[in-house]
């Protein structure tokens, strides 16, 4: 039995977890689209040296909030090379597709939140969203 999506629990501080609610809710999806949508957004920099050292610094960063999240298959089968390109560059080796994946939202989140919202809409052509006020 094959499953087309995988769970993961990443670790994020309660604004990041606020921050990715607030672009759900302003895109009318769920936390686990937003942050799929995050890490197709945030992959293709990571094979720069310079974020790939952010990448590590979002990792190291302690996080105290646990955030279990649903992807797609495919997306999450990135996280492996994903990780092993870290590893290359940094020659820091990431131990799990959750910390990967905490670290890869990290970094995306802190990017300017109205950014982030536009940077959905533009993935999401056509379909409204909003960036609720704080």
């Amino acid at each position: 039995m094959e499953c087309d999506e995988v769970m993961l629990t990443v670790r994020i501080t309660a604004a990041e977890r606020m921050l990715l609610r607030r672009l759900a809710q302003g895109h009318r999806s769920d936390v686990s689209e937003v942050v799929a949508d995050g890490l197709l957004d945030i992959i293709p920099t990571l094979s720069s040296p310079g974020d790939a050292y952010r990448l590590i610094g979002a990792l190291a960063t302690p996080a105290p909030c646990a955030l279990t999240v649903w992807l797609p298959t495919p997306l999450a089968d990135l996280l492996v090379p994903g990780a092993a390109r870290i590893a290359q560059v940094t020659e820091i080796r990431i131990e799990s597709a959750s910390a990967m994946l905490g670290a890869a939202l990290r970094l995306w989140l802190t990017q300017d939140p109205v950014r982030l919202a536009t940077n959905l809409s533009v993935m999401h052509a056509g379909r409204p969203s909003a960036l609720v006020a704080a």
